[in-house]
């Protein structure tokens, strides 16, 4: 491997070193996109340029195109451990669903049936619930029965009316209404309440249950949030907000966009341990950026992504002192849906209800991005509503104007209330809510795990991502030390620490001066089938790596490992051929 130092050719450097345009095989240039060709060919001498300007999951879609390509004439298969979607599904709920999905037909039949039309009525209520108990005692043998069966009694013991939430599974698995409430099916809230409670608060019950909005996965969450909170003047152009970084990408480039156009202070998780490695905690200098009552709007991902590591005792209590002192009128939006994957883990939702709004999603625990499953969970009394309360009159009238379809009375409309009527555009809220098979299949995920006394479950999903993590390491030559913070879901490989560390300093200025950060993503796709994702773009350091530990087979991260050594090995080689040393 070469290099070439001249800084007209710097560009030209890392796109030879990456994927050499004019030995790229003629297949390759037939597969790609009139833009994806511009970047391999760099026309422009700008490859790092157009690469560090897309999203990096955009970043990541362009490279298992060239891995695949790469792939072509060898024997290796594609790794890619760029996409956090897991490898696994749980099984019991599922099986659970299609079980009561037949018992649901039966209840429509019941009702009328024309067979010769495929048709029949919409399940009743009245009975429904020892109907399924004949159901089930007449499969009494299979798992899934059981689980329904234990599921009735748990909840008759907390209790709910049979006949209302057997019904709640009929008419839901049916699909035959729109969701009502809108916001979440009411049985469906009052389980997964207590499913968060157990999740999110380690078993701590907060002072009322949680106001519940049932949405189509974390990402809808998201922009629901967001578009809310600018319909409601919370936060408008111009604002103040913060970011607690390393961040999922989209939380990076929403407040950037003109719908919002908002300004963004970073809160940075800066601290390393003894040994020089990151531990992904704050300092209390970041934290106290946050004591500024200019900034309105907290946005963090806790455990991290991509870190992967949870918040730390110190962090926590000196985030809860800086806005119960400081700033407590500011906005808090947690997205925890890396929680279950940290034993003991307990949410800032938790340490501050009034101020929080708790972003969970099913997908990633139960292996379900594609049932699109999440709720936004917010404390009955909150500092949404208490800031639209203090709005000045203009504001106010602005806004009853645009709820005038809902109500005349739209000061009692809480601020969960708004975010389903603005997920629809207010004029189709009548319409809004999550599909209720999708709830009916979310309660069913919550009741598993509160049935799951001795936590098997979520021990088991603990163990299976810390042993890929640790094989990851292993094989890159390093052992991590134990922490309980670490959910382990992704990791972060920093590349300037690791470079310096077994080739020096000199080496890592060498690297950086010939070579741009992402020629190391863009070479591990091409050149050995390995997709990850930069580092840079979740800003996380410059010269790092996400890996995802969800969506490969335990024993791929070993070969991940040791590609990754061995090209930093080629990095090496070619310095120590250049400079002598």
């Amino acid at each position: 491997m070469t290099t070439e130092k001249s800084p007209a050719a710097s560009a030209e450097t890392s796109a030879s070193a990456a994927i050499p345009a004019s030995t790229a095989p003629a297949s390759a240039a037939d597969t790609l996109t009139p833009a994806e060709k511009a970047i391999l060919a760099n026309d422009q001498h700008a490859l790092e340029e157009s690469l560090a300007a897309m999203s990096p999951f955009e970043v990541k879609n362009l490279l298992v195109k060239m891995a695949r390509e790469g792939d072509k004439a060898t024997t290796r298969t594609l790794l890619n451990a760029g996409r956090g979607n897991p490898n696994w599904i749980n099984t019991l709920p599922r099986e659970a669903f299609f079980l009561l999905g037949q018992f649901t037909i039966q209840e429509a039949k019941r009702t009328s049936s024309l067979p010769e039309f495929d048709l029949a009525g919409m399940p009743a209520q009245e009975g429904c619930a020892e109907r399924l108990l004949a159901f089930l005692d007449a499969r009494k043998e299979e798992k899934a029965a059981q689980f329904v069966r234990r599921a009735y009694d748990y909840l008759v013991g907390q209790g709910f009316p049979p006949d209302e939430f057997v019904h709640e599974w009929t008419s839901g698995i049916s699909g035959d209404l729109y969701p009502f409430p809108d916001r979440i099916l009411p049985y469906t809230q009052e389980i997964v309440n207590r499913y968060l409670v157990k999740a999110m608060d380690d078993g701590h019950e907060p002072e009322a249950p949680y106001d519940l909005f049932a949405t189509e996965g974390g990402t809808a969450a998201m922009c629901y949030l967001f578009y809310c909170l600018k319909c409601n003047f919370l936060v408008n152009p111009g604002d103040r907000i913060a970011l607690m970084t390393p961040i999922f990408t989209p939380y990076l480039n929403i407040p950037t966009l003109n719908d919002y156009d908002l300004d963004v202070t970073y809160i940075n998780a800066t601290t390393r341990g003894a040994e020089g490695l990151h531990t992904w905690q704050y300092p209390d200098e970041e934290l106290e950026k946050l004591a500024d009552p200019s900034i309105k709007l907290l946005c963090l991902v806790n455990p991290s992504n991509p870190p992967s590591v949870a918040m730390d005792d110190a962090s926590r209590e000196k985030l809860v002192q800086i806005v119960r002192e400081k700033n407590p009128n500011l906005l808090i939006i947690s997205d925890d849906v890396y929680g279950t994957f940290v034993p003991h883990y307990r949410s800032l939702m938790y340490d501050l209800p009034y101020n929080t709004a708790c972003v969970y999603s099913f997908s990633k625990y139960f292996g379900a991005t594609g049932w699109r499953l999440a709720v936004i969970a917010t404390a009955q009394k909150n500092v949404f509503d208490d800031r639209i309360a203090a709005l000045p009159a203009d504001k106010k009238e602005q806004i009853r104007k645009r709820y005038a379809c809902l109500t005349d009375h739209i000061e009692s409309v809480k601020f969960t209330d708004r975010m389903v009527a603005d997920s629809r555009l207010v004029a189709l809220n009548g319409t809004a809510g999550l599909g209720t098979p999708q709830q009916v299949m979310m309660s069913l995920f919550a009741l598993y795990c509160l049935l799951d006394e001795k936590d098997a479950y979520r021990a088991k999903m603990q163990e299976l991502v810390k042993n890929r993590l640790d094989l990851l390491w292993k094989n890159l030559g390093w052992t991590l030390e134990p922490d309980p913070l670490r959910a382990g879901y992704y990791s972060v490989i920093d590349l300037e620490i690791w470079a310096t560390r077994l080739y020096g300093a000199d080496f890592f200025a060498w690297l950086k001066e010939n070579y741009d950060s992402l020629d190391i993503v863009v070479r591990l796709a091409h050149d050995t089938g390995v997709v990850l994702m930069d580092g840079a773009g979740f800003d996380a350091p410059e010269w790092s790596v996400r890996v995802s530990l969800a969506n490969l087979d335990t024993d791929d991260y070993a070969v991940i490992g040791q590609r990754i050594a061995s090209m930093l090995d080629e990095y090496a080689e070619a310095w120590k051929t250049e400079t002598g040393k």
